[in-house]
């Protein structure tokens, strides 16, 4: 009774917990949303043709809607709380998608940006609050708080991933093996007595890229980027059949529902006071030998996937450039005239229609080879990167004859043609 009435006296709308209980069933329904955000945001992306930030315009409208219903709720409801998870984060990564590939902004940059914008986030957060607890989010200001938090690591989480893929030239599997170490450790000192709230939004943090390379390494073809072949929408829709299955068990069971108006700090299971700095010293730790590992990795000789089987050399083949580096130099016409051409292909390819397909690739290698004396001399470099996929391209049609290796070879044209 006299909990209650405090509640009331220190904010008039205090609503139920408005998010989940931290459960095994939490973080297994959020790697299988980032992975659905990598995968998905893909396909969309690639599915629609209308371009990257007019995609990114159509979830950004979907991400308002879905988050309405979210916030017009009055307590957690598994549908909306984790359907607004999965727009978030494929909206996420098309945001870091539209630094990277339309503005030309560099990977490490993006991450450096996000990361204040994170850091001034929770600052505000705290500053108003004093809390960032995820068990008191029971008033309007600390969701919407929350939820900025939440677009914003997911977006910090793609342009880390992508920028220590860029590094290092691992694999989709083998870059899996980083976050997930880092998220054992994060949970090892949660065990041991760390501060629950800053192991949580660092473990949140970190199963962005997780997920990210997980969903890589399903959807990649087997040769040559050593994936298991299943495809973007293959991937998708068994993720997001997860993700479903998971929602109707959580919503049936109710048990990861935090009951009550739990707006105050709870008793950490683990967390003593005694070890926080300790903790922290070995956290900072492991991201340092984090960063030692990377910045080996980078200087070793690493060459991409068609730097391995064929282009002009492995130097330049591993080269890369954003949409507008790559095209910028070149007559609009032109590019245009390829981006439909590699539209069309990428129609052929969700039909099946491997006739057709060979024909549009037989059309685009002419009208390449005929406008190589033009477009050459004007950008050597970007002429080289874009030549190196094409030859991706030539031998998953005509050579390899695999369906997932086709559909990644005309995913990547289209997305450099932008």
């Amino acid at each position: 009774m006299t909990t209650d009435t405090a509640s009331r006296t220190a904010a008039p709308r205090v609503l139920l917990n408005k998010v989940p209980e931290v459960t095994v069933w939490f973080w297994l329904i959020k790697i299988l949303c980032t992975t659905v955000g990598e995968s998905f945001a893909d396909w969309i992306n690639m599915q629609l043709g209308v371009g990257l930030l007019a995609t990114a315009v159509i979830f950004t409208v979907v991400f308002a809607a879905v988050l309405t219903w979210q916030i017009r709720t009055n307590r957690y409801r598994p549908a909306a709380y984790w359907l607004t998870v999965v727009v978030v984060s494929v909206t996420g990564t098309l945001y870091t998608d539209i630094l990277t590939d339309q503005l030309g902004v560099p990977l490490w940059i993006s991450t450096s940006v996000f990361t204040v914008a994170l850091a001034v986030v929770f600052g505000i957060w705290w500053t108003r609050e004093r809390t960032l607890s995820i068990h008191s989010i029971v008033t309007r200001p600390r969701e919407a708080f929350y939820w900025l938090a939440v677009l914003v690591t997911f977006a910090l989480g793609t342009a880390a991933g992508d920028w220590t893929l860029e590094l290092t030239g691992w694999s989709p599997g083998v870059s899996v093996l980083l976050p997930l170490a880092l998220i054992a450790i994060i949970v090892s000192c949660w065990r041991f007595g760390a501060n629950p709230v800053l192991a949580f939004w660092l473990a949140y943090i970190l199963t962005r890229p997780l997920g990210a390379n997980l969903g890589d390494w399903l959807a990649s073809p087997k040769v040559p980027d050593q994936g298991l072949g299943l495809g973007t929408l293959v991937t998708s829709i068994i993720f997001l059949g997860a993700i479903l299955a998971t929602v109707v068990y959580l919503t049936v069971t109710k048990s990861d529902v935090i009951e009550g108006h739990e707006h105050r700090d709870r008793a950490a299971k683990y967390h003593q006071r005694s070890r926080e700095w300790p903790m922290v010293g070995v956290m900072a730790a492991s991201a340092i030998a984090a960063g030692i590992l990377l910045n080996w990795a980078s200087a070793q000789p690493h060459a991409n996937a068609a730097a391995e089987n064929e282009g002009p050399n492995p130097a330049e083949a591993n080269v890369h450039l954003t949409s507008q580096q790559a095209t910028s130099h070149f007559p609009k016409a032109e590019m245009a005239r390829f981006r439909t051409l590699v539209t069309g292909m990428n129609t052929d390819v969700a039909k099946n229609d491997q006739a057709a397909l060979n024909t549009k690739v037989n059309a685009y290698e002419k009208a390449w080879d005929d406008d190589e004396e033009k477009l050459k001399p004007l950008d050597q470099k970007a002429w080289t990167y874009i030549d190196s996929q094409n030859d991706g391209l030539f031998s998953s049609v005509r050579e390899t004859k695999d369906p997932a290796a086709e559909k990644k070879a005309v995913a990547i044209l289209l997305k450099t043609f932008g």
